[in-house]
């Protein structure tokens, strides 16, 4: 079992996201709590957590700030953050400690779930691989490329994304990859993508997998471990949460009902 921090000056804030972390990751994920940024760095080593989950506006040490103690000492967990406000500078610190994600609030539970489900498969994996010495990715140049974006219509972009990810599903893409496809910086990309999608890219990738998964069960000739890695899912386990997570039904399930329909 993993422990996750939540840090929200806001009680009723945290008790809503506990609530949806309990009830959807009992066995998998410990909750703690902190109430403002400074008791958030203090908790996250003394409870030796390995994910968290930061509001930004916090008294004393604010979310981003917290985030960048802990990531000092932290170089591989995962950090998320949930906040009510949309700015483009908060998005930017948010990526450049190498944030998961960025959820603006009221968030839903499916898109919190998500995340999580993410996080704690890199959790696993980042546990399981040798140490590795590489730094963080170093931030690209924001002017340069914000007057690059001026130029390019949203809807062309749209366009741009859904088929470079129709082309790449099926590899270990990820957002800075797109982002470096396009000559943005990731900060900008981050907040691009949710304008265009009015989704995290998390919960965009996995709806887009689930969504070809589903024609590749109606061929029993194929079977579930090879569909899984077909639409980039190395681990089928990994695979069978989400899809049962996103449709109601494991993988298998989804198979018989759809023998029976024919």
């Amino acid at each position: 079992m993993y422990r996750i921090l939540v840090a929200d000056d806001e009680s009723i804030e945290r008790k809503v996201v506990r609530k949806r972390i309990e009830k959807n990751f009992m066995s998998q994920l410990e909750v703690v709590e902190a109430v403002n940024g400074r008791e958030a760095v203090e908790l996250f080593e003394r409870e030796n957590c390995h994910i968290a989950l930061l509001d930004i506006e916090m008294p004393g040490i604010n979310g981003l700030a917290a985030a960048e103690r802990i990531r000092e000492q932290h170089k591989k967990i995962c950090i998320i953050f949930l906040t009510a406000f949309d700015e483009f500078s908060y998005a930017k610190r948010a990526i450049s400690v190498g944030a998961l994600d960025y959820l603006l609030k009221p968030g839903t539970e499916e898109e919190l779930v998500m995340v999580l489900e993410e996080a704690i498969r890199r959790t696993d994996e980042q546990l399981e691989a040798p140490e590795n010495t590489a730094e963080q990715p170093d931030e690209a140049a924001g002017e340069a490329d914000e007057a690059f974006a001026e130029n390019i219509r949203v809807n062309a972009v749209t366009d741009y994304i859904r088929g470079y990810i129709e082309k790449h599903y099926m590899d270990d893409i990820s957002l800075q990859e797109i982002a470096s496809s396009l000559n943005y910086s990731d900060a900008y990309f981050c907040k691009l993508f949710k304008q265009c999608f009015d989704k995290s890219f998390v919960v965009y990738l996995s709806e887009y997998r689930v969504g070809q998964s589903k024609a590749l069960l109606a061929d029993v000739s194929i079977n579930i471990k090879d569909i899984s890695l077909k639409v980039g899912y190395r681990d089928s386990n990994y695979f069978a949460k989400v899809f049962k997570r996103m449709v109601g039904m494991t993988p298998s399930d989804y198979r018989l009902m759809i023998l029976r329909q024919k």
